[in-house]
């Protein structure tokens, strides 16, 4: 088979797994199982956690010693029986025990399916994107199929299978992991990135416009955790009324938008109305999405509101993944993109996960979650970061 197809296979598979069971898991938890917000958010917690740790574990351990595709085929084959595994559990000790062990297992392979299609494409810059876009196209599919799943057991009245969408999860990634043998083979690095680079990186932020800028990330990427933990339960309350049956395929909406996104609109607005622009509007339309999510009606809006993700994650992070590459110095280009992963997807989205939870849990009382006040927390706090964003951030460079 030809190396981009069994790359963009790769990436469709790794993808299909997070968004088998990350958008609608929370909604299983609270309305199936009965656990609190606080110990969704904690479980939800447990991947941003693990991506801080997985450099020693897929950087700094693996791939000095086995071959990067050998090393994924291993760890999503025990992942896929962790996950088949988890979809039986229903108590919290053992679901978060089992998650831990499992966040830890997967978090190495979102890098290491990078590396090895940076390492085997010809042209990484014109080629990466189209191998990328499959794992969004994955996530879309398994969605799809996860309600696709629901409605045939619905309608035949049959009983769901409970824990479908780790069930789901835990068979793409043995697929994946069964499949990963044919990956091109990558021998194992004689040197290897040092797992705290991103401290190299540390004295950019003696640049004011930086620091605000990579504060400003880090508290937006602990809103971002409202929308992947809170959204399910919220579409599939009585005030939405999205069926636990079809809410994985509504909320496919994202990613759809995600994938219009960046290859039409990003490619368009970037060099015409710079950087700074861009960030603010992906800013903005965090508000704006939260607000609609306070207002709750009419149903249509909120769930068209989905679409707003595009610009939500595609003018905020991904911009800001290009604005650190344009002002970092070349000699820590590297260590400044480790910095801005560890403060958004890592320590952002874990404290963000505990946030979001501690606030579904503060406003749950007998008579359910009172939604519009969960959700007008990240609004009013992303709001004023765009406020700050708007009168400290200016568009320079940075000296080495």
């Amino acid at each position: 088979m030809a190396v981009k197809f069994r790359l963009g296979m790769m990436m469709f598979l790794q993808y299909a797994i997070w968004g088998s069971w990350s958008p609608v898991l929370s909604d299983y938890l609270i309305n199936k199982l009965g656990f609190s917000g606080t110990q969704v958010g904690f479980i939800y917690s447990l991947l941003p956690l693990a991506t801080i740790i997985s450099p020693f574990i897929g950087g700094q351990v693996a791939d000095r010693y086995f071959a990067t595709q050998k090393i994924i085929a291993i760890l999503q084959l025990v992942g896929g029986v962790l996950l088949v595994v988890g979809s039986r559990l229903t108590d919290f000790s053992s679901l978060a025990v089992l998650m831990l062990i499992y966040c830890l297992i997967y978090a190495p392979t979102l890098a290491l399916t990078n590396s090895i299609a940076f390492i085997h494409l010809r042209n990484t810059e014109r080629e990466f994107g189209q191998i990328r876009v499959w794992g969004t196209i994955g996530w879309i599919i398994a969605g799809l199929l996860l309600a696709g799943w629901r409605v045939a057991f619905k309608s035949f009245g049959l009983a769901p299978i409970a824990g479908d969408t780790l069930l789901l999860a835990g068979l793409f990634s043995l697929i994946m992991g069964l499949t990963s043998f044919s990956l091109p083979h990558t021998p194992p690095k004689k040197e290897t990135t040092k797992p705290w680079a991103f401290l190299e990186a540390m004295r950019m932020l003696k640049d004011k416009n930086f620091a605000v800028f990579i504060t400003l990330a880090f508290i937006v990427a602990t809103e971002l955790m409202f929308y992947y933990v809170m959204t399910a339960p919220f579409l599939t309350s009585k005030k939405i009324g999205v069926s636990s049956s079809a809410v994985s395929g509504v909320m496919v909406i994202a990613q759809i938008a995600e994938i219009f996104v960046m290859a039409l609109l990003l490619p368009y607005f970037l060099p015409r109305f710079g950087i700074r622009t861009t960030l603010l509007i992906g800013i903005l339309a965090w508000p704006v999405r939260y607000i609609i999510f306070v207002i709750g009606q009419p149903s249509w809006l909120v769930i068209a509101s989905l679409a707003l993700h595009g610009f939500c994650y595609v003018f905020f992070f991904t911009a800001a993944f290009i604005y650190v590459d344009r002002v970092a110095p070349s000699d820590i280009r590297a260590s400044a993109q480790s910095l801005i992963t560890f403060a958004t997807i890592g320590v952002g989205n874990y404290l963000g996960s505990l946030f979001a939870g501690w606030i579904q849990s503060l406003f749950t009382g007998p008579e359910g979650t009172n939604w519009q006040a969960v959700f007008t927390v990240p609004a009013v706090i992303t709001i004023i970061c765009a406020f700050i964003f708007l009168l400290f951030f200016k568009e320079n460079k940075i000296s080495p």
